[in-house]
């Protein structure tokens, strides 16, 4: 027996062997995630995937590049769902999109579908990742999908040693420095140490970098601040410290046949379409100067009148709201009383700001402008509505904090502090589950 393997997009794959085929994160879309650009570019030719069968599907976990409803749409209602996921929004949700066999996937269960064996492993964020172990044809495939492996999970997946094939995010995307590229610090050089580490105790003979295949919009800075690592470092660095594995790039629609002994290509799938060169790499530029968020605001439509008001009466109600309901983390910036500055750029670039006193859990809107700031916060009109009612993610909207000079204690203070503790990212998101997935529900249902 063989193992065909297939690239979708990201960390989509198919599997078939002994004419069962199955599917890992599908993602049918480009851009999917709202804003995340297939690199290199694909389109997908949905007809034709409405009439491909799949005898099971796995979700490694619920995030919106991994597990999209617009893609599942697009597949038979009959076709098994097994999702990792803890929390049972998600599979309701999936279950009203009309899938009805939808089991949760147990970490370390094996799952038994024709000619497969698929275990969900721990990933190091149990409560939100998880890997993949798939078996098939007496071979042994670890897709780490975008997660990490904890440690202490490393040596029960290195009793499987030598693996046939791991399937390894290669990024160590910057999507945290890119919120205050002032005072980020530079990308490291080198691949992390314990990427070579753990690699060395899994002993690969084929190490494919995976997921991370995309760019933001053609325009966007992100394109070379997100991106640290090219494929070309990636295959050196690893190629180097396991010179007995093979690093495979497998572009999406690229297939191929893994056997004991070799590795060949096969056809690739007929339903994803290359779009011009596929060899394409990251160019990082860590150096560059970032552009200012009323530059970027530009690059977005102008919202309806009813839309802009939404967004108004959220920043000085609704954010206040959320706020004062929400719990403080520990050691928080915020613990003290700080002035934050929240600033929205509509289409023209014109800014509204909008000023509040916070001390740990309250927070108080200010009128007029203070004299002293404690924290800056940007963000276009146009994202920040997205978020509020699309389901758009943090890694899009273009929020940037701190972009200022402070007094020298604030300064000081800031050393320690986190930038997710943003009190605009903490109202948005934190407490919040499958605001992406429930909008696309929406929209499913509205079309009929």
């Amino acid at each position: 027996m063989t193992l065909t393997i297939s690239r979708i997009l990201h960390a989509g794959y198919v599997f078939e062997c002994e004419g069962t085929r199955i599917a890992f994160d599908p993602v049918f879309e480009n851009p999917f995630s709202r804003n995340c650009h297939a690199f290199p570019d694909v389109r997908f030719d949905h007809a034709h995937i409405r009439d491909v069968r799949f005898d099971a599907v796995f979700i490694s976990h619920f995030h919106d590049d991994h597990c999209s409803f617009d893609s599942l749409d697009l597949l038979d209602r009959a076709t098994p769902i097994y999702i990792y996921c803890l929390f049972d929004e998600l599979f309701a949700m999936v279950r009203e999109l009309g899938f009805v066999h939808v089991h949760q996937l147990r970490i370390d269960a094996p799952v038994h579908i024709g000619a497969f064996a698929v275990i969900a492993r721990e990933a190091m964020d149990a409560d939100v990742d998880s890997m993949f172990h798939i078996q098939a044809a007496g071979l042994n495939v670890l897709n780490v999908v975008d997660s990490w492996i904890d440690p202490a999970t490393l040596p029960a997946l290195a009793r499987f040693a030598p693996w046939d094939m791991v399937l390894w995010p290669f990024q160590t995307m910057r999507e945290i420095e890119v919120l205050s590229p002032s005072r980020a610090a530079p990308a490291p050089p080198r691949l992390p140490e314990e990427w070579i580490e753990q690699l060395a105790a899994l002993r690969p003979r084929h190490v494919v970098p995976s997921s991370c295949q995309f760019v933001q919009e053609p325009w966007s800075w992100y394109n070379h601040a997100f991106f640290p690592i090219t494929y070309r470092q990636f295959e050196e660095e690893v190629g180097a410290a396991l010179p007995d594995a093979r690093i495979v790039r497998m572009n999406p629609s690229v297939s191929f046949v893994l056997g004991h002994d070799a590795l060949d290509a096969a056809p690739p799938l007929s339903w994803v379409v290359p779009v011009g060169d596929q060899d394409v790499d990251y160019q990082y530029e860590g150096h560059a100067q970032a552009p200012r968020t009323a530059d970027i605001a530009r690059r977005f439509p102008p919202l309806t009148a009813a839309q802009h008001e939404r967004v108004i009466n959220y920043c000085e109600a609704g954010l206040l709201d959320k706020y004062r309901g929400m719990e403080l983390p520990e050691e928080s910036f915020f613990e003290t009383r700080r002035v934050w500055r929240l600033s929205v750029f509509d289409h023209e670039g014109q800014g509204t700001h909008f000023h509040y006193r916070i001390v740990g859990d309250h927070i108080e809107p200010l009128a007029g402008v203070p004299d002293a700031l404690s924290w800056t916060t940007e963000v276009p009109v146009a994202r920040l509505y997205a978020a509020l009612e699309l389901g758009e993610a943090l890694t899009s909207m273009y929020m940037r904090m701190n972009d200022a000079v402070f007094d020298a204690q604030t300064e000081a203070d800031l050393q320690d502090a986190e930038l997710v503790d943003d009190p605009l990212i903490r109202c948005l998101f934190n407490d919040v589950f499958g605001a992406y997935q429930a909008a696309q529900l929406r929209r499913i249902k509205e079309r009929g």
